[in-house]
C-alpha cells in the first residue's frame, strides 16, 4: 500500500503551503517569501532548498545555482546535516540537468554521505536515487540496476508512492533501452496508475511519456501522440519547463518513427529551442540529433549530416551519453549504407 504523494523538498512552514502539484511559478513566490522572513539558519537553509528547486524546473540556471549554495551554507551555519544534504541534492540534480554528470555523481555521493549521518531518511532515499538516475542516464545498467531495486523495495515498504512512481520509471526505462518493451510497458503503466491514486500529476504525465514511447515503439504512434498530448496540458499547468521540452522532443521522436519527418523536423526544432532556453544541454543535444536524422530522411546533404554526427557525438562524449552515441553510430552507418547503395 501506498500513501498520498509528498514533496518533502518543501520544509518547515513552506511544507503547510505547497504540495506536490504546486506550480513552479508559486513555489518562487511562497519561498522568496519564507527567505525573507526566516528567523534561523535552518529556516533559511529550507527555504532556500524550495527555491532552488523552483529556479531549476523553471530552467533558471543561474539563480538555482545561487540558490542551492545559499541553502547548503545555512545548513553548515545550522549545523544540520539532513539540511546540507538536501542542499547538496538540489546542487546535484541541478548539474545532471545541465549535462554535468560527473559533478552531479560527486554532489550526490556527497549527500548520501551527509544523510547517512543525519536522521532524514528520505533526503537519504532521494540522494541515492539522484546517484541512481545520473548512472542511468549515463547507459550504466549494471551498475544502477539493483540500486533501483533497493529503491522501489523501500517506497514500496514505507508507502511512499512518488518514490515508487519514480523507480518504476528507471527500471521500465532500462527494460526499454534493452528491448524488453513489454516489460517496459508494463512497469510505466503501473507507475502511471499508481501516480494517479496518489494524486502526483507530474509523476503520472512523466510516466504517460514513457508509455507512450513504448507505444511508438510498437507501431501505434495516434495514441502515443494522443498520451504525449495529455502529459503536455499537466506540464504546462505546473510551469514544468524541461519537462516539457522533452515532452516535444517525445513527440518528435514519435513523429520520426512513424515516418512523418517533415513534422518531426519541426517539432525537434521546438525542443530544440526550449532546451537552448532553459540551457539544458543533454536535450539540446538529442534534439539536434532528431534534426539531423529528420533532415537527412528528407534527403539532407549527405557530408553535411555527417559531419552534424560527428560534432554530436562528440557532445554526447563529453557529456557521457552512453546510448546516445550508440544512436549516432547508427545513423552514421544508415547514411554511409544509403550511399553506397546509390553508388551501385
Amino acid at each position: 500500500m501506498y500513501g498520498t504523494a509528498f514533496a518533502p523538498e518543501y520544509q518547515g512552514a513552506l511544507s503547510e503551503k505547497l504540495d506536490v502539484n504546486s506550480s513552479y511559478e508559486d513555489v518562487l513566490a511562497a519561498a522568496a517569501s519564507a527567505l525573507a522572513d526566516a528567523d534561523t539558519a535552518l529556516d533559511r537553509a529550507r527555504a532556500a532548498l524550495a527555491l532552488a528547486e523552483a529556479h531549476r524546473r523553471l530552467g533558471q540556471v543561474e539563480e538555482a545555482q545561487a540558490a542551492w549554495r545559499t541553502s547548503y551554507r545555512s545548513a553548515r551555519t545550522a549545523g544540520d546535516p539532513d539540511a546540507m544534504a538536501w542542499a547538496l541534492w538540489s546542487g546535484g540534480t541541478l548539474a545532471r540537468q545541465c549535462g554535468r554528470l560527473a559533478l552531479a555523481r560527486r554532489l550526490l555521493t556527497w549527500a548520501v554521505n551527509l544523510a547517512a549521518e543525519g536522521c532524514d531518511r528520505i533526503a537519504h532515499g532521494y540522494a541515492l536515487a539522484g546517484l541512481a538516475e545520473t548512472g542511468r542516464i549515463q547507459g550504466d545498467y549494471a551498475a544502477v540496476a539493483e540500486l533501483h531495486e533497493r529503491l522501489l523495495e523501500q517506497a514500496r515498504k514505507h508507502g511512499e508512492a512518488r518514490h515508487m512512481v519514480w523507480a518504476m520509471s528507471g527500471i521500465a526505462q532500462m527494460h526499454r533501452n534493452q528491448g524488453d518493451h513489454r516489460k517496459a510497458l508494463e512497469l510505466f503503466e503501473e507507475a502511471a496508475r499508481i501516480a494517479g491514486e496518489a494524486g502526483d500529476a507530474r509523476g503520472r504525465a512523466w510516466s504517460l511519456r514513457g508509455v507512450a514511447d513504448v507505444l511508438s515503439l510498437r507501431g501505434d504512434p495516434d495514441r502515443a501522440l494522443a498520451l504525449l498530448t495529455e502529459a503536455e496540458v499537466t506540464f504546462r499547468s505546473m510551469d514544468l519547463t524541461s519537462a516539457l521540452a522533452y515532452n516535444h522532443k517525445m513527440r518528435g521522436n514519435v513523429l520520426f518513427r512513424a515516418g512523418w519527418y517533415e513534422a518531426a523536423r519541426a517539432t525537434y526544432g521546438i525542443a530544440l529551442e526550449e532546451f537552448d532556453a532553459i540551457r539544458e544541454p543533454r536535450g539540446a543535444a538529442l534534439s539536434r540529433l532528431g534534426l539531423v536524422r529528420s533532415r537527412a530522411r528528407l534527403g539532407g546533404e549527405r557530408d553535411e549530416t555527417l559531419a552534424e554526427l560527428a560534432d554530436l557525438d562528440a557532445a554526447f562524449a563529453r557529456i557521457g551519453l552512453k546510448a546516445a552515441r550508440e544512436t549516432v553510430a547508427a545513423s552514421r552507418a544508415e547514411v554511409m549504407a544509403e550511399t553506397a547503395s546509390v553508388a551501385v
